[in-house]
Formats: structure tokens, sequence, C-alpha cells
């Protein structure tokens, strides 16, 4: 149950997304950097199972982060990482679900077609989290159904003798395979995200020393191979420069792959995976906002709920809110990296906790990565970093400096009740 969670998280609405820009960066040799980020995220997943399994409480990065440094200004920070990661990530996914996949049903403009879709999500997300959580299931099952029907159709092409397989090992002319492959890893990077989430569990996990790496690197290794297939299969089917210029390439190499698969058909399939996933980051997110407000990180208005469901309303309007906003500030391969960023900064903080609580001893036993892995680990987080542009660091520093507004604005009301109690007392 616990591989099928992770893998749930990692599969799905990325690589139905991004797969054109990913070829629009390396050319037809797709699968080489989606190899690349599933090799830089399983070295920090190997700091996940050993601080998961030491420390096996909700909360994940900023428990950890806490634990290391001491100073609940960090520990809030990547807990707020995680939070503008998972509201950008669903503006991403709303642009992605208004292109070239909605537009089989519906010819409207794409920006106006995703603050409806975020509106929509909002609403199911306020139904409440029993609604929301059966809705993934099936949805879940839906998107994983659709990679395997586009690698099945890349088989079928082979099969007859069409496709270029030379195709998987050419780059961009002019660019240096090295650079084309590190820009393209940075952006197919994103569609691995998600297996951090899994530590929020690790308290409902049984026998967690055992169970929880061999799920964890099982998910990833699982969604690996079918992205690296799936990359194949659409390079062997288009040229490059057709799959970066669709918004919805996997419906490309559906259609080029002449077999018959209805146009609606496939796009339906997308819409739901590209839903799903946005689904997931808002509940997440608005749940977040609310457990920040709980605990007097965030300002008391965040924690406000329906008299009736109990869904946390502020939160899912605030967070609805902002995902609207950065719609209107960059395309999908944009918010991609800003995500990717942000989640760079939580996995470094965890990364360098790792080592930093080497000398920590526990009263049980948990999985140890080799000191060698969490170094590297930090490497790759720099070297990520790195390659991100000025207008990406703009925009999370935006976000950001926001959370730490939020973050005063709550200490401030919090001495202010402490200093009226105090006052009050006889």
């Amino acid at each position: 149950m616990l591989f099928l969670f992770i893998l749930g998280d990692v599969l799905g609405a990325g690589i139905y997304a991004l797969v054109g820009e990913v070829a629009g960066e390396v050319g037809g040799a797709i699968w080489v950097p989606l190899v690349v980020a599933l090799a830089l995220a399983m070295l920090t997943a190997a700091s996940y199972a050993e601080l998961v399994t030491k420390y096996p409480r909700a909360g994940g990065a900023a428990v950890f982060a806490q634990r290391a440094y001491g100073r609940p200004v960090l520990s809030f920070l990547v807990g707020w990482c995680m939070l503008a990661a998972g509201v950008t990530s669903a503006a991403g996914l709303a642009l992605a679900f208004a292109g070239d996949y909605l537009a089989v049903f519906l010819d409207v403009p794409a920006v106006p077609a995703a603050l409806v879709f975020l509106l929509l999500v909002a609403l199911l997300n306020a139904r409440g989290i029993q609604e929301s959580v059966r809705a993934n299931v099936v949805m879940t099952v839906v998107e994983v159904g659709g990679l395997l029907l586009v690698i099945g159709l890349g088989v079928l092409v082979l099969g007859r003798g069409d496709g270029d397989l030379g195709r998987t090992v050419e780059f961009p002319p002019g660019v240096s395979a090295g650079s084309a492959v590190l820009g393209a890893a940075l952006l197919a990077y994103y569609s691995f995200v998600g297996f951090e989430t899994s530590a929020n569990v690790a308290e409902e996990v049984r026998d967690v020393r055992r169970t929880y790496p061999t799920a964890l690197f099982g998910a990833l290794l699982t969604a690996g191979a079918v992205y690296v297939l799936v990359g194949l299969t659409a390079s062997i089917v288009l040229a490059p420069e057709e799959l970066a210029g669709s918004s919805g390439p996997l419906l490309a190499v559906v259609q080029a792959s002449g077999a018959g698969v209805p146009d609606q058909l496939f796009s339906a399939v997308a819409l739901v995976a590209v839903a799903n996933g946005a689904l997931l980051t808002m509940i997440m997110s608005s749940r977040l906002v609310f457990g920040l407000a709980e605990q007097g990180l965030l300002p008391a208005p965040f924690g406000r709920v329906l008299p009736r469901r109990r869904t946390p309303w502020v939160a899912i309007v605030v967070t609805t809110a902002v995902a609207m906003g950065l719609t209107l500030t960059g395309d999908l391969a944009t918010l991609a990296t800003t995500v990717v960023l942000l989640l760079l900064l939580v996995f470094l903080s965890t990364n360098v906790a790792v080592i930093v609580l080497r000398r920590d001893e526990v009263g049980h036993a948990h999985f140890r990565a080799p000191l060698v892995l969490p170094v590297l680990a930090v490497g790759s987080c720099l070297l990520l970093l790195a390659q991100q542009e000025a207008g990406t660091w703009l925009r999370a520093g935006v976000l950001l400096a926001v959370g730490l507004l939020l973050y005063g604005l709550a200490r401030v009301a919090g001495r202010r009740t402490t200093d009226d109690a105090v006052a009050r007392r006889p």
C-alpha cells in the first residue's frame, strides 16, 4: 500500500505535460535527462529513507530541520517551501490542463480556462477529504493506464517498422550534450517530485525500518522505468521539434502512431491525470496552511473551517487565489522550474540534516545510508540550483518573503495574546 501511495504521488501529471518541454531542451534523447533526474532523486530519497526510519513522525522535512538546526524559523521556511511548491505546481498543472488536451473538447483561451479549472478544484477540495481521496483513487488508475497505452503504441509503431529509433540518441545541433542534458534534467526532475510527501505517513507504516525504504526506492524505480519508456516512445514516434511545439505532447504521439485511438479518449485520460495532480497538491497545500495556523506559525484566520464539513475554507480560498495569480506569471516550464527550485531548498535542508544528525543515536534500528550519498545529494541540489534562471529565483524569493511576513505577523499576534493573558491575571 505504501508503494502504491508513493507511486501514485510520483507518476502522472508531470510527464503528460513536460515531455515536449524536455524535447525542446535535449532533442530526441528524452530518456537521458529522465535517467539523470531519477538518479538525482534517488540520492535525496536515501536521505529521506534514513530520517523517516530514524524519526518516524508526521511532519517530514520540517521536523527534520527542527531536530537538526533547532531554529523554528528555519523549520517554518522548510514547511513554507513545501507549501509554496504545491501551490506553484497546481498553477502549472492548471495551464497544462487548459492547453492542447482541453482544446480537443473546447476551443477557449488558456489562462481563463486555467482559472476556472482551479476554481473547480477548490470546490472539490472544500467538499471534504473523503470525496477528494475517492476521486484520487479513480484518477490514479486512469493516468497510469494512459502512460501504459503510450508505451504500447510505441511497441506497435516499432513492430510495423515505422518510427525512427535513431532519434533517441540525437541531441540538438550546436549545443553540447552535457549542457542540454543538465537543462532538461532540471525540467525532468519535476516529474519525480512527490515522494517527499510520504514522510508524512511514517507513523502509520508498520515496520517502518523495513517497509519504508523498500517502498520508496521501488516506487521511484518503477516510475523511472515508465518515464524512460514513455520518453523513448515519444522520440521514436515524433521529431523533437513537433513534441516541443505542443502543450499536449503525448496526445500528439497518440495521433502520430496511427493506431486509431480517438483524440477525445486520450485527451480525457490526460485531463484526468493533470486534474489529479492539481487536486492532490491543493489538498496538501490547504491542509499545510491550516496546520501551520493551528501551530501559531501563520495568522489564526487561516485555521478557520466550514462548520459542517470541517474543511479549512480560508486556507482553500487563499491557496487557490495564490495559484490563480501564479498562472499569470509564467508558462508551464517556468512554473515547473520554480517548483523544482523550492523543493531543492527543502531537499538541501534534509540532506544536510542527515549529516548533522549522524551523531544522534536512537533506541531502535533504522536504515542508514552510506555517508557519501547525502554528500552527493547536497552537491546535486546545489548543481541544480545553480542552473536556475534569475526570474525563477525572483518568483521563489517573492513567495518566501510572503511566508516570512506572515510568520512575523503570527509571532507578533502570539506575543500580544500572551501579554494580554498575563495582564488579566489577578
